[in-house]
């Protein structure tokens, strides 16, 4: 298990990831040719509509070997739409290698990934793509490193260039260089450091030096001392403090040339961990609540967290699994801990991107895919039955943008259902929901491209045809002050009556914060049985707002007082006093509209900054910062998530094709009456 390295490629999007994994697995021989993202034709992003769009939409999983070490690798996404491939991702690998783009360092989405594997505490170690490129600066990158994610970046290589050409790379620890020949690492000369770089090369090794003697006492003394330190001991204390998250070795190339790719290759084996390196996971008893741990042995009962879920046309339902104890066979009986349910694993793939390898059993360590589990979701624990455990599940955001779809044919209305169901089964942030209200059909995404892709793969994978009616924000409402109100269900008829009368205190609280019912009744005003209605009526309530409909957000609920009738009163009575009540609340405690904010980063040519600066100012952006990076200039902001339909299109007009963007959910914040009075009149 030493032998095994679980990793992934993360990064902001066109940073290279896809291209360093086909390098990857060329250098390694599971391929014997390239494919380029350009030539729609490599391995990993399989896809139709990853092919067209030349980009990554979900995480494709592969296996490689390298110096008899055994490397699942994973390459994920890096457009934000798609951050749910990612966060998943993160949640069972043990290691990452970020790739950050050499000419504009690290960008808003780098800063995405790297808070998520912050919070995973995945070691990391960063490759410097893109050398090739002109204007590619490899001190800037790792500067960028220091100052926007707060990272240790230790160079343990450095470029050697010729008028923006990589001629060959310096390792810092060997202290030799490697040049280049056109066909880049093929066929690299080993040499001594060109005379011009033993400067650069000092000052890249006493950095070096000082970093690796910090990880390791024994080292720290030798240092101060004067010894020689060999470089085995360096990379060991390297892989040391990158295993303890307090450094993060930096290598460099440019995998479109297949240069860099061993030495990378090489670094993953160096500096990250195998599944004994990290703590052994922890998980809690589904009844009892207590806590356990997994240690990653094959002879530990069996415990593995689901962590995606694809419906494959071939083979039907593939669910991936990380595998943290134990050892799970073809044809065996698994318990999911998370539902109580027992199941049966058909048969234990490997997977290839798009392809399987089938395989006997796999063991503690491993990554791979079931085919048989029919009621297993992600985020959920499959164990062994008689030492049951449920692992903490990856976390996801909530969708934010939603379109209506109805089918074009009553025929397509059993096929759309079908879809809808599979891909809401494959894709935790696509949510799905019946407006009784309009008779519509709503589903919610990340963004407009998230939505796209599923429109056409509904159309494609499921040939359904269907109309998609134009994006609808997911706005909420909230509380201005609070309030306390009184709310009376009063019903007398021929027989026994219904009698419900509470009063609640609702308070705002702060913009995130969770809902929270509280019961303040004294004295046995309501009898005890009567409460959990209240609060089922207050719940049903905050699911329609009385500005628009839209769900209500950011209160607090406190049952202070009521009244029952010995006869008359019943819990459906005290269900409908608490929404009532909650509903005048609302009305009396001025009801507000919160619209959804996204960060937004805007990197353009100094040409075009006027335009692209009139054009937000016109869509209610606040500007937070702006700095230059040669002749380009790095715009952030917060804009409603409503003035950034169709922006993409925009910016390529107003700066000819030449500036991008990135954007990301920051969070709800009220919106301008303007807003409001326009979403009543549509309501």
């Amino acid at each position: 298990m030493e032998q095994v390295r679980n990793i992934g490629f993360i990064a902001h999007i066109d940073a290279g990831k896809t291209t360093v994994t086909e390098r990857v697995l060329f250098a390694t021989g599971r391929t014997h040719k390239f494919g380029t993202v350009d030539d729609g034709n490599t391995v990993m992003d399989w896809m139709p509509q990853e092919r067209e769009r030349g980009i990554t939409i979900t995480a494709a999983a592969t296996t490689a070997y390298w110096r008899d070490y055994h490397v699942n690798i994973i390459d994920t996404p890096g457009h934000v739409d798609f951050t749910a491939e990612v966060e998943r991702s993160l949640r069972v690998l043990d290691g990452g290698v970020v790739i950050f783009d050499a000419v504009a360092g690290v960008q808003p989405q780098s800063e995405t990934v790297w808070r998520q594997a912050n919070k995973y505490n995945v070691p990391r170690i960063a490759f410097i793509n893109k050398l090739d490129r002109v204007g590619a600066n490899f001190a800037g990158a790792v500067e960028s490193m220091k100052q926007r994610l707060r990272a240790v970046p230790v160079p343990v290589q450095f470029p050697i260039m010729d008028q923006d050409k990589l001629q060959g790379i310096v390792d810092v620890i060997e202290e030799k260089a490697t040049m280049f020949q056109d066909e880049g690492d093929v066929s690299p000369l080993e040499q001594s450091v060109p005379e011009n770089l033993l400067s650069t090369l000092a000052s890249y090794r006493e950095h070096l030096l000082e970093k690796a003697a910090e990880a390791d006492d024994v080292l720290l003394e030798r240092y101060l001392d004067g010894g020689e330190i060999s470089a085995e001991e360096i990379r060991a204390a390297l892989r040391k403090g990158t295993l303890e998250n307090v450094m993060v070795p930096v290598l460099c190339g440019a995998a479109a040339q297949n240069k860099g790719i061993h030495a990378l290759l090489d670094g993953v084996i160096d500096y990250l961990p195998s599944p004994v390196d990290v703590p052994a996971i922890e998980g809690a008893h589904p009844v009892s609540g207590e806590m356990a741990v997994r240690h990653p042995d094959p002879k530990d009962p069996f415990c593995a967290l689901a962590f995606k879920v694809v419906v494959d046309p071939y083979v039907g339902r593939l669910v991936y699994v990380r595998i943290y104890s134990g050892t799970m066979k073809s044809g065996s009986i698994v318990f999911n801990a998370s539902k109580g349910t027992q199941e049966r694993v058909g048969r234990v793939v490997r997977m290839h991107a798009n392809r399987r390898e089938e395989l006997p059993e796999a063991y503690a360590g491993d990554i791979g895919a079931v085919v048989g589990l029919k009621n297993t979701f992600t985020g959920e624990t499959v164990c062994d039955q008689d030492s049951p455990v449920v692992l903490e599940p990856p976390q996801f955001p909530e969708p934010v943008v939603a379109v209506s779809v109805e089918p074009k044919t009553r025929a397509d209305q059993e096929r759309l259902d079908e879809a809808l169901r599979k891909l809401a089964e494959e894709d935790p942030t696509f949510q799905v929901r019946y407006d009784s209200e309009t008779g519509q059909t709503l589903i919610s995404g990340m963004g407009e491209l998230h939505l796209e892709i599923l429109v056409d793969r509904m159309r494609r994978e499921f040939a359904v045809q269907a109309v998609v009616g134009k994006p609808r924000v997911a706005y909420r409402e909230a509380l201005k002050q609070p309030v306390r109100v009184e709310g009376r269900f009063v019903r007398q008829t021929g027989g026994r009556g219904q009698y419900g009368h509470v009063w609640l205190q609702i308070t705002p609280v702060d913009r995130g914060g969770e809902f929270t019912f509280e019961n303040k009744i004294v004295g046995g005003a309501i009898p005890r049985e009567y409460i959990k209605s209240v609060e089922a009526g207050v719940r049903e309530g905050l699911q329609n707002g009385v500005l628009a409909g839209y769900p209500v957000v950011d209160v607090s609920v406190a049952l202070v007082d009521g009244s029952f009738h010995a006869v008359d009163s019943s819990e459906m009575a005290f269900k409908a006093a608490g929404s009532i009540a909650l509903k005048e609340g609302l009305r009396r405690g001025g009801a507000v509209l919160l619209e959804p904010v996204m960060a937004l980063e805007v990197v353009t040519p100094g040409e075009f900054l006027g335009e692209v600066l009139g054009d937000l100012n016109g869509k209610r952006c606040q500007i937070t910062n702006m700095e230059g990076h040669s002749d380009t200039q790095t715009l952030s902001g917060l804009v409603p998530l409503s003035e950034l339909f169709g922006y993409a299109t925009a910016l390529r007009s107003l700066t000819q094709g030449r500036a991008n963007f990135s954007m990301e959910f920051k969070g709800y914040q009220e919106a301008p009456a303007a807003v409001t009075q326009q979403m009543l009149v549509r309501a």
